[in-house]
């Protein structure tokens, strides 16, 4: 792998970009696949890495990786994309099983394949929404090893900052029954009033019973972290600068809009669930991670929360 590579910043599809990272997540779930203590199994992502011109050198097996284990991308950020998988496959799970909530909305789905991966109630339906050009790739992909979801899966092509509520509620989707949302990998690229607005939607869509779950960063400054090897070996290895992607507006206050509306929510650093696991990244200094949050909420009358992994107090 040649040690720098040039930029890519904006493309439709997954060849750049945004788009480019979700190629990068499922290299890191590829290599968490073939991890003799993986926390998480996905025998498609390798196939949609090799796909794609610009991702198929990529490792996608550790022993593929120049460094292994002390690679802080192949490494420690691979191996938080696993755990980041494990955490909200046993969410989603936990939604479907212990609430007996039947639908699944997944916003900017990428190259997700939880409906293709898990073991789903025959009833539910898993609705996917990212662009056009991502599902595009995706289905290309997946035909060619003739996937079969384990539950209804409806794809939708749209752009998350269009109208997606009204293309979701004309596929089908019931906002009177409860839903549960995850937003896995997106709002870090959103601006203030684009995550205000997300959030809000998903709030007048969900009936009582519902349960969301997201990721969020909370740096007061992003670029106090630009020269930490996680950034830094994404730039030069891949040629994705993560900090020319994310949006630098200072972040909404997600978790108060929600409690204010209603919601219960608990939020959690990753490092919560390396201890919980037993595997995963831990603190370090100059920490690209330190800011990372995945909140959990849900609204009354059934809680869909852990409580066996403390909040944070943020």
């Amino acid at each position: 792998m040649a040690d720098t590579v040039p930029l890519v910043t904006s493309t439709d599809g997954v060849e750049g970009g945004v788009g480019l990272t979700a190629l990068l997540v499922a290299a890191a779930r590829a290599i968490e696949t073939h991890r003799p203590d993986s926390l998480a199994q996905d025998i498609y992502a390798e196939h949609f890495v090799r796909a794609a011109q610009a991702s198929a050198h990529w490792p996608v097996r550790l022993d593929q990786a120049p460094g292994g284990d002390t690679s802080p991308l192949w490494g420690r950020f691979a191996r938080y994309f696993g755990l980041r998988t494990r955490v909200l496959d046993d969410f989603l799970l936990r939604s479907v099983r212990s609430t007996g909530i039947r639908q699944v909305v997944l916003l900017g789905a990428g190259l997700d394949t939880r409906a293709f991966r898990l073991d789903w109630p025959l009833d539910c339906v898993i609705y996917e929404i990212d662009r056009e050009g991502v599902l595009a790739f995706k289905h290309e992909v997946l035909d060619t090893l003739s996937a079969e979801p384990r539950a209804r899966r409806v794809p939708i092509g749209t752009d998350l900052r269009a109208d997606w509520a009204g293309a979701l509620t004309a596929t089908g989707f019931d906002a009177t029954a409860p839903t549960a949302w995850l937003v896995e990998g997106l709002l870090f690229y959103l601006p203030h009033a684009a995550e205000t607005a997300l959030i809000d939607t998903v709030d007048r869509l969900s009936a009582p019973g519902s349960a969301l779950a997201y990721e969020v960063k909370l740096e007061k400054d992003l670029m106090a972290y630009r020269d930490s090897p996680l950034y830094t070996s994404t730039r030069r290895q891949l040629g994705i600068d993560l900090l020319d992607l994310f949006s630098r507006e200072p972040r909404p206050d997600s978790v108060a809009r929600l409690t204010d509306r209603g919601w219960t929510a608990s939020v959690h650093t990753p490092f919560d669930f390396t201890h919980r696991h037993g595997r995963g990244p831990l603190p370090e200094e100059n920490d690209a991670l330190a800011g990372n949050r995945w909140v959990f909420a849900d609204t009354y009358p059934v809680s869909c929360m852990d409580p066996a992994v403390p909040p944070v107090r943020v």
